[in-house]
């Protein structure tokens, strides 16, 4: 089998970053409410990551059409973060 490009593997990283990132700024937010009343300044500071996060967002959805939209890895499938460790 052909090895793939680094633009390929690239296609078939951006969809599961963008999954991440979507995930982590939905709890960054739950938090944020949480802590809305007893914790105001700390809630501000994860709704500027909410923020931040949307940015980076953007940005990964950007790149990911530039480079040709998804390409689904061959040897790997969908399962998980690629190394990725909390």
């Amino acid at each position: 089998m052909a090895q793939m490009s680094e633009l390929e593997k690239l296609r078939v990283m951006l969809p599961h970053w963008i999954e991440h990132n979507r995930g982590h700024g939905d709890e960054f937010a739950q938090w944020a409410e949480r802590l809305a009343v007893s914790d105001a300044d700390i809630a501000c500071l994860l709704q500027d990551a909410v923020r931040s996060l949307q940015e980076a967002q953007s940005s990964l959805e950007e790149a990911l059409a530039r480079a040709g939209g998804p390409l689904q890895d061959p040897h790997h499938g969908h399962h998980g973060h690629h190394g990725h460790h909390h």
